[in-house]
C-alpha cells in the first residue's frame, strides 16, 4: 500500500507557488506607502531653544520657521528673512490651515521675534507657537 501511494505521489506533477504575483503586490504596497508618506520640512539650522515646564508636543503638519542667534530667519534650509515670512506662510496656508512653529534661539532679540510673529499672523496663520525644550 505504501508503494502504491508513493507511486501515485511521484506520478503527480510537483506543485509550486508562483511568487511573481506576490512580488507585484509587495512593490505596489511599497509604492503606495512612499507616495502617501507626509514629509516634514525641517528648518535646516540648529537653534538653542529656551526651556519651559509647560512644553507640549505639536502636530506633525506644522510650518517650521527658525530664527538663529545671528538674526537669520530660515525656512526649509533657505534664509528667507523677515520680509519672506509673510509670503512663505501665505503660500503654505493655501492648501490647508496649519499652525506655525517658530524655533527661536535663546539669544534672539524680542523685537525680531515679534516681527516674525506679526508677519506670520498677517499671512493668515491662526496659531503661532514658539518651540521650547522640555525641562
Amino acid at each position: 500500500m505504501a508503494s502504491r501511494l508513493q507511486r501515485r505521489l511521484e506520478a503527480q506533477p510537483m506543485q509550486t507557488i508562483d511568487m511573481s504575483p506576490l512580488l507585484d503586490v509587495v512593490f505596489i504596497l511599497l509604492i503606495f506607502f512612499i507616495v502617501s508618506t507626509v514629509f516634514v520640512k525641517e528648518t535646516g539650522v540648529e537653534v538653542d531653544k529656551p526651556q519651559a515646564i509647560s512644553a507640549q508636543k505639536l502636530d506633525q503638519m506644522s510650518i517650521l520657521i527658525a530664527i538663529t542667534s545671528s538674526g537669520e530667519v530660515v525656512y526649509d534650509g533657505a534664509n528667507i528673512g523677515v520680509a519672506g515670512v509673510r509670503g512663505t506662510v501665505e503660500q503654505l496656508l493655501v492648501k490647508e490651515d496649519r499652525p506655525v512653529v517658530l524655533q527661536v534661539d535663546k539669544m534672539v532679540p524680542t523685537e525680531l521675534l515679534v516681527e516674525v510673529i506679526d508677519a506670520a499672523k498677517l499671512a493668515g496663520a491662526v496659531d503661532v507657537n514658539i518651540a521650547t525644550a522640555k525641562m
